[in-house]
């Protein structure tokens, strides 16, 4: 049996130099740590899990919530969480969310079962994670924000997405623009709109009440909503969706009324999740950057694992237009 006395005397180093490279030590050189890493793969030695966690009181495992696995974006961001978790030897644990604040992953994190919390969905009114975070619990949140408390987040300027849509379709000169709203309780539908409402406003083209309709981020919910609006005497020239998942229910919804997309109706999506790309939608968006996000999320779990008392951190990642054939002016 290989044990971690065999990996020392391979690479060189004390058996507690060892010891601290499985526990993520900074205290080990770079060059050591590498040293050490090849002598465990050369030997084959696996460090056993539970005996790691008796000394270390790590489990080197990360509990991530997420509110709607059925939701396209949620599986693009778990991969990328998952790779970026992977690449600091460290396991994932999933939980799909009944509620903002699950309290399942909550109960696992007080009881040692996990290290940390990423939660990529979050409400205002999550009192268990409000209370969580209060009490210094090692969590981030990813995606979605939480105003009413200090806490390390990662997030899009959700605000300057809408903002830079508003200046796309008033710039492109069209002329009756509508939208197909979020739910109310995320931070991200209420960013949205509040970016595209208020630099709507600014250019003096205020969105009109009779042009707007709720679509959740639901595809049936959205495709009724484009209906709705499409079946008006004055319908709308241009549509924001909420998300991408509500840009496809609008599209859909505009087909099978026989309207032509751009031609008829132009539809923008937020997101840029992979079946934007698809030729069937060819999606406009707004681009988050999905794997610099998780990346950032994990190493300011992992950084508030070592440490609980760092001061919060917020790291607020840029959007970006993709523009694409479900608009027609793709030069400005």
């Amino acid at each position: 049996m290989v044990t971690s006395r065999h990996v020392a005397q391979l690479a060189g180093v004390s058996q507690m130099t060892v010891s601290r490279v499985l526990q993520g030590s900074s205290k080990v050189a770079p060059a050591t740590r590498e040293r050490v890493l090849a002598a465990m793969k050369e030997a084959g030695y696996r460090p056993h899990a539970a005996a790691r966690t008796m000394r270390t009181r790590r489990t080197a495992t990360v509990g991530v919530v997420v509110a709607d696995i059925t939701n396209p974006f949620y599986p693009q961001l778990l991969e990328a969480v998952g790779r970026a978790l992977d690449e600091a030897d460290q396991r994932m644990i999933l939980w799909n969310a009944t509620d903002p604040g699950e309290a399942s992953a909550l109960t696992a994190l007080s009881e040692g079962t996990v290290d940390g919390l990423i939660f990529t969905t979050v409400a205002e009114s999550s009192a268990p994670l409000e209370e969580a975070l209060r009490d210094g619990q090692p969590i981030v949140l990813l995606h979605r924000g939480l105003d009413s408390l200090p806490c390390d987040q990662v997030t899009t300027d959700n605000i300057a997405g809408g903002r830079a849509v508003a200046d796309y379709l008033v710039a492109a000169g069209q002329p009756r623009i509508g939208y197909i709203r979020g739910p109310e309780l995320p931070s991200t539908a209420r960013y949205r709109e509040r970016g595209f409402r208020e630099r709507l406003a600014e250019l003096e083209r205020p969105l009109a009440a009779e042009l707007t309709a709720p679509g959740g981020f639901s595809h049936d919910q959205a495709r009724a909503a484009m209906r709705e609006l499409l079946a008006r005497d004055d319908p709308p020239t241009a549509v924001f969706c909420a998300n991408d998942v509500t840009a496809f229910g609008a599209i859909d919804a505009a087909v099978s009324m026989g309207r032509r997309v751009p031609e008829d109706v132009w539809v923008i999506g937020y997101d840029d999740i992979a079946m934007a790309s698809w030729d069937s939608y060819d999606l406009t968006t707004v681009r988050q950057p999905i794997t610099d996000m998780a990346h950032a999320a994990v190493r300011l779990l992992l950084e508030r694992i070592d440490d609980r008392s760092l001061p919060p951190r917020q790291q607020n990642f840029p959007s970006e237009l993709v523009i694409r054939r479900s608009t027609a002016n793709t030069t400005l």
